[in-house]
């Protein structure tokens, strides 16, 4: 326990030191807001209407405010940015990007988020956006890809990467899929999920394996009114919650990742 000495005495250090010794830098989160439309995973990136990267494409986001931390600068910008004023997706911190000649206007570190759901509605650009849409994410690259392939502001192709890698990778081992499906849902549903985030479909009987040997992965909801049983009499599809359970184990391995497992 610190003594009343000890604690006069870092009172009486912080009165004397000098911030001023080290020279200031913005922070500032971005953001990569996953969704599936259309059966593809698109992201959501809005059109810089200011310099610098005027007319450049790029993840929403937005510096922190002395008030706030970046969790909460995260939310801020995300009810901002889809609309959605109360987010029930998923949202996790990606990492944290450094690089000290990132930002053109002075020093930034951003601290990169992921964040994704299902149904997000259109966005609605903001006051220093031209436009905000969402992009298939196969349209996009880390590099230049061609007149149809818009060029990312600041690092934000390397980062929109590093966040596709981390949702693809989570499918295997997680059950992150479920926060991409609106309940209640069926097994085909969620499979499209995975389809749709790994570019392939996941091995039908393996995945249904999979999914309801994992204890927590799904919960039965109802069986579905609509559903009628097939011209071999077999039990109508039922519809499904999810569950608590987070981690996948074994997980479910990405089709080219089992290849190089065989």
């Amino acid at each position: 326990m610190s003594t009343a000495g000890e604690r006069s005495g870092e009172r009486e250090f912080l009165r004397g030191y000098d911030s001023g010794e080290f020279p200031p830098f913005a922070v500032t989160v971005d953001l990569a807001v996953f969704t599936i439309r259309a059966g593809v995973l698109a992201v959501l990136l809005v059109q810089r209407r200011d310099h610098p990267y005027r007319g450049y494409w790029a993840l929403p986001g937005g510096f922190v405010r002395a008030s706030e931390s970046a969790g909460d600068a995260a939310l801020r910008e995300l009810a901002e940015e889809t609309g959605v004023t109360t987010f029930t997706g998923h949202l996790e911190q990606l990492r944290t990007y450094s690089d000290p000649d990132r930002d053109p206007r002075m020093r930034v570190v951003s601290v990169a988020h992921v964040a994704l759901a299902p149904g997000l509605p259109d966005p609605r650009p903001g006051g220093d956006a031209e436009a905000a849409r969402w992009w298939p994410v196969e349209d996009l690259g880390p590099e230049d890809g061609g007149p149809d392939v818009p060029p990312l502001a600041f690092d934000h192709a390397f980062i929109l990467a590093d966040a596709v890698e981390r949702v693809r990778s989570k499918l295997e081992y997680t059950t992150l899929a479920a926060s991409f499906v609106k309940e209640p849902f069926t097994l085909a549903d969620l499979r499209r999920v995975y389809a749709a985030v790994w570019g392939t479909a996941p091995d039908l009987g393996n995945f249904r394996r999979k999914v309801l040997s994992t204890d927590g992965f799904v919960v039965e909801a109802q069986r579905s009114p609509l559903a009628a049983a097939g011209p071999a009499g077999g039990r109508p599809p039922l519809l499904y919650r999810r569950g608590d359970a987070v981690i996948m184990y074994p997980p479910m391995l990405r089709p080219q990742e089992e290849s190089r497992h065989d």
